[in-house]
């Protein structure tokens, strides 16, 4: 596909990609205009016009710098551009970067930019702004990328448009991350020599994408405007981006069903309203634009907890949940059993040879028991609090799903819900939990997604979605150090083997489900999923289809 755009060689090509081709790619459309996908296109499109856009919950920040949580991302892909976007099969494409090359031996990766590329005001984007962005954010406080960048020694501009990146040892995940969210490039001139932390432009955000930061009025909407010097001719499309916050989930389905809001991602509406909307002729319910995110629901034992931190009661818990059930029953066959950490879209890298923790009551109940803790006269064992990810209805019922399941064994399980912020300050901040649910994105490769759940290097640091569970294990550490610098790709699929067996052996995180979320969007919008990494990248391409006369 990118032809003298991705000019590899050959061996060092195939590393980058081994993970990447594994991915999903299956594509699942519903509520479909007759006539398929492609009648669309061939009505006539209008330029300009405002998009209304679901955003639940509301972000705590707009800059995906050191908050890698979903609302902040689905906002700052369309005012950020990354190096690259990723299409359907996770291979990169030029976006910042014209074309890259990477040394044989994996050591160099030189970037050539685009040129006339303007930051929102006006300043001119340089490799500059990279070199910084790398030093100062990709290797030292991006919750994901400070371990994929540590072997970069040094990074050379030898002009403006030029990058060349030098590495100690290979990091082959390096260009699967590369995306406006994947790997923020923040403008040097606004945030050089500032607390980045609390610059006030995390949330009045200057990038060089297709729409500019207006307005975010707190509890109600975040206001997107067309970028007019936009290095992509003639894009965007759209006038405004309006992400509107509806925290009720019936508000949210009747303001879908009534036009007032035209594209919604990450499930939206409760799954029976999917189902319903879907049947609506105006209306897509479509699941393509997450491939880039191989999302896997988990559950964190806190290990230091007086009963989770025996790995008998752990193991118990994980044979009382039904998984095939909670797919089912609340995920309305949009999810299915997660085997292990690394889901099995990552084909190369998903070991099925795993101890596993198939529903088995009476064998949770016989692990409560070895581990002392017998049931009293009103047949309890003890109490536990459980703390849901507050990203709407789906992850409540979540929770009332294993209350009862854990019920069944002598568990009581008391339900906690709060907002986005003080969710990820109890779980990953003060500690103050039991066990909470959440999920996070596997990404293509396990050294982006998925090892910042284990490794402990994380903890302490209180940085969201990264070991929750407060896990320490000196083998497990030195799989994930060893593969994040190995150059040999079938040793680093011997190491991910290796890791999940260690991992789900002491289970301080239980794989639950793997997760396939929907977008739902009107039938007159033309080019709302166009690549991968969509539902993190711009709406640039979108724009609103003019009926056909006689409609």
């Amino acid at each position: 596909m990118m032809g003298r755009d991705w000019r590899v060689a050959n061996g060092v090509r195939r590393r980058l990609v081994v993970a990447a081709a594994a991915m999903m790619t299956a594509a699942v459309v519903v509520g479909v205009l007759p006539g398929s996908m492609g009648s669309a296109a061939a009505q006539d499109a209008r330029q300009g016009g405002t998009l209304s856009i679901i955003l639940q919950p509301e972000p705590v920040t707009l800059t995906p710098s050191t908050n890698m949580a979903q609302p902040t991302q689905v906002v700052a892909g369309n005012i950020f551009d990354g190096l690259v976007t990723y299409d359907f099969e996770l291979k990169p494409k030029p976006a910042l970067a014209e074309r890259w090359e990477v040394a044989p031996d994996g050591l160099t990766i030189t970037f050539h930019l685009r040129s006339g590329v303007k930051w929102h005001d006006g300043q001119p984007f340089s490799s500059a702004d990279v070199k910084w962005s790398l030093e100062n954010i990709w290797k030292t406080i991006h919750p994901r990328n400070k371990s994929l960048f540590e072997n970069v020694t040094q990074v050379d501009t030898p002009d403006d448009s030029t990058v060349i990146l030098r590495l100690s040892k290979p990091s082959l995940p390096i260009l699967s991350v590369l995306n406006g969210v994947g790997a923020p490039i923040l403008p040097k001139h606004l945030y050089e020599g500032t607390d980045v932390l609390n610059n006030p432009y995390n949330n009045k955000p200057v990038g060089t994408g297709p729409f500019v930061f207006k307005e975010w009025k707190r509890g109600e909407f975040v206001e997107l405007t067309r970028n007019p010097d936009y290095w992509e001719a003639g894009k965007p499309h759209l006038d405004r981006l309006l992400f509107r916050i509806i925290p009720d989930a019936a508000a949210r389905a009747a303001a879908i069903e009534k036009g007032e809001i035209q594209y919604a991602p990450y499930n939206p509406v409760p799954f029976r309203d999917a189902e319903r909307l879907a049947k609506l002729p105006r209306l897509k319910v479509d699941t393509r634009g997450y491939e880039w995110l191989s999302p896997l629901l988990y559950l964190d034992f806190n290990v230091e907890n007086q009963y989770l931190k025996d790995v008998r009661v752990r193991r118990a818990m994980a044979h009382a949940i039904d998984r095939a059930a909670l797919a089912k029953i609340v995920w309305f066959g949009y999810a299915k059993p997660a085997i292990s950490p690394v889901p099995s879209s990552l084909v190369t890298f998903h070991n099925a040879k795993l101890p596993q923790y198939p529903f088995d009551v009476k064998k949770a109940e016989a692990l409560l028991d070895e581990a002392g803790f017998k049931r009293d006269a009103n047949g309890v064992r003890f109490t536990l609090t459980h703390d849901f990810l507050p990203y709407g209805d789906d992850y409540r019922r979540t929770g009332e799903f294993l209350k009862q399941a854990l019920k069944r064994v002598g568990i009581e399980v008391t339900i906690r819900s709060q907002d986005s912020a003080a969710f990820i300050k109890r779980v990953y901040v003060d500690r103050d939990f039991d066990f909470a649910i959440s999920y996070n994105n596997a990404f293509p490769d396990p050294q982006i997604g998925v090892v910042r759940a284990f490794w402990s290097g994380w903890l302490g640091t209180g940085t969201p979605w990264t070991n929750g569970s407060g896990y320490r294990n000196a083998k497990a550490d030195a799989l994930i150090q060893e593969a994040g610098v190995e150059g040999d790709p079938a040793k680093r699929v011997a190491q991910f083997n290796e890791f999940q067996d260690i991992v789900l052996g002491d289970v301080p995180s239980l794989p639950l489900l793997e997760l396939n979320f929907f977008s739902v969007y009107s039938a007159d919008l033309q080019g709302i999923v166009e690549q991968g990494d969509q539902v993190y990248s711009s709406l640039k391409n979108a724009r609103f289809v003019d009926a056909p006369k006689g409609n």
